[in-house]
């Protein structure tokens, strides 16, 4: 083949509407006439593969006639070649390498030509010509890279917007879950709150600490909502709510059970600290000054246990019920604890269920 049959690049009025005109990957006439001269025709079938991504480059390729698809995976758009354009050019210039693409003809009467080993004789034969492609060739690939960085930072954007939304999503469903778990009046935890933490609790270690509960009721409640309305009533609610959380350690749940009612999770070392913390929750309350609740004073009565019987929750309860110290018996001792709170066998935490826990 001669230079005279060599067909080179149409006018720009007869260019496929597929050649990319953004990238100056169009040669010229007579840049196409020498690397073609340089080059070995090849006839391709719709759907050959003239290499796939991945695989070690050798060629650069110039298309004669037809359409060569370029498919750059990873969200990238493929690029759709013809005539006069040129592909694969890493190749010539830096050497064996890993393609980024896989190319492959799209249309009927596809023909290339293969410059394989043939680059460094054009250097040396033409130099003029293969400098000013060269220039064109890096400002391609140049702009290419531009467009490349410009897709990877949109999909970054992308890619933290969804973390966000993910975080936030995250958040939210964390916080739907507290919510389940937490009394809307007082804040503190509720029934739910509590087994969840007793459940979590069985797989922990206490050392050398026991586990214990006191359950505190306010007194007279019932007076101070008919006496001073109910919005006086959830005042001292959350009064004796806030003192019950103040007595709370880190690892220790405050809760409140129902109406009047709150339980307090402790851990402890013995009969004695938990003695001195339900007086330390005693005196505390006697010390409120509610304005809504005018000359009453608060009081609370309050029971303890130490949390291990086989019984579990159940036991628990009753146990801590049964030594809880009612108005009626602190009348001459105001304040008063009983001397030996209640303490069981040995036992293991229990699993909850609706009406309390279930054996282990």
């Amino acid at each position: 083949m001669t230079p005279d049959d060599i067909k080179g690049p149409p006018p720009a009025s007869e260019q496929l509407p597929g050649a990319d005109t953004r990238l100056p990957s169009q040669l010229s006439p007579d840049e196409f006439r020498v690397l073609a001269a340089a080059g070995i025709s090849r006839a391709v079938l719709p759907g050959e593969e003239l290499f796939r991504r991945g695989e070690a480059a050798q060629s650069m390729f110039l298309i004669d006639t037809g359409e060569v698809r370029l498919g750059f995976d990873d969200g990238l758009a493929d690029k759709l070649l013809g005539p006069g354009q040129y592909f694969g050019e890493l190749a010539v210039f830096i050497g064996r390498h890993q393609r980024f693409a896989r190319a492959v003809a799209e249309t009927p009467w596809c023909a290339v030509r293969d410059l394989w080993g043939a680059f460094q004789t054009l250097v040396e034969r033409e130099p003029a010509h293969v400098a000013r492609f060269m220039q064109r060739s890096f400002s391609y690939l140049v702009a290419g890279e531009h467009q490349l960085v410009q897709h990877l930072k949109r999909r970054n954007e992308d890619l933290m917007q969804t973390l966000d939304t993910l975080r936030q999503t995250r958040t939210e469903l964390t916080v739907a879950q507290q919510l389940v778990r937490t009394d809307d009046l007082t804040g503190l935890a509720n029934r739910r709150g509590l087994y969840r933490y007793l459940d979590e609790l069985g797989r922990q270690t206490l050392n050398d600490l026991k586990l214990a509960l006191l359950l505190v009721d306010i007194d007279h409640f019932k007076q101070i909502n008919d006496r001073s309305g109910h919005l006086a009533g959830d005042a001292a609610l959350r009064a004796v709510a806030e003192e019950v959380r103040r007595l709370a350690g880190p690892l220790e749940l405050p809760c409140r059970l129902g109406g009047d009612e709150f339980a307090l999770v402790l851990r402890v070392s013995d009969d004695g600290e938990l003695a001195n913390r339900a007086l330390g929750l005693m005196s505390a309350v006697r010390s409120l000054r509610l304005p809504s609740l005018r000359e009453h004073r608060l009081s609370v009565s309050i029971g303890g246990a130490f949390c291990e019987d086989p019984g579990g929750w159940s036991n628990w309860y009753s146990q801590a019920d049964r030594s809880c110290t009612k108005p009626s018996a602190r009348a001459a001792t105001t304040g008063a604890w009983p001397a030996e709170p209640v303490a069981a066998t040995a036992g293991t935490l229990r699993s909850p269920r609706k009406d309390g826990f279930e054996p282990a």
